[in-house]
């Protein structure tokens, strides 16, 4: 499993003009590859008249789902490029559209190219990525008496506290670095005088 990767901050749209023609990329977060597609699709009906909207997308830490579409420029010229961006980036479940207005210059097969690659890479510096972290989840359960000093403790020392349920006790959810796990263990005995009860869940990602 990947140890971390990047994805996008937010949904983001940066336009260049090169000879002429507009390239405007639109940049989005994708948790599947079906909101991938439904973003293609909400930029193509935004862009009905544009010449082109190509584009590119990668799902999974580990990019097991790669797409890309040169929607009518020359074969390899425009998605591929889109693509082998986000790859060189490290970028994961993202999309990335880049509508063309074509200006009456043609670019050529390598203008193309850099145009449509350099329109992600540039979108990407503008819109910003974040960097997920693999973490382990830990499910820390306590008595109603402990709970706050624990959660405000968990807190102050930069832990990742992703819930906190109240019902006959108290179970907080954090989020750890596997490396973490052992340290953790005896930080939470000593805090809480061996009265909390720790439980390991699975792997996720999560803000570094």
């Amino acid at each position: 499993m990947q140890e971390q990767y990047l994805t996008l901050a937010r949904e983001g749209v940066h336009e260049t003009e090169i000879n002429r023609s507009r390239f405007l990329c639109a940049l989005a977060p994708a948790a599947t590859e079906q909101e991938a597609q439904e973003f293609v699709a909400r930029i193509r009906k935004e862009h009905p008249t544009a010449s082109h909207n190509c584009f590119a997308y990668v799902i999974g830490a580990d990019a097991s789902v790669q797409k890309a579409s040169d929607d009518g420029e020359p074969g390899g010229t425009a998605g591929v490029p889109m693509l082998q961006m986000l790859m060189r980036r490290e970028v994961r479940y993202a999309v990335a559209v880049v509508t063309r207005y074509y200006g009456g210059v043609k670019l050529g097969a390598g203008g193309l190219i850099r145009a449509y690659g350099g329109a992600v890479g540039e979108a990407l510096d503008a819109v910003g990525t974040i960097t997920r972290r693999r973490f382990r989840l830990v499910t820390v359960t306590v008595d109603h008496q402990r709970a706050g000093k624990l959660e405000n403790d968990l807190r102050a020392t930069g832990r990742s506290v992703r819930d906190v349920r109240y019902t006959e006790n108290v179970t907080i959810e954090i989020g750890l670095p596997d490396a973490d796990v052992e340290s953790f263990r005896g930080w939470l005995a000593d805090s809480t005088a061996g009265a909390a009860v720790l439980e390991l869940g699975g792997e996720a990602y999560g803000d570094a």
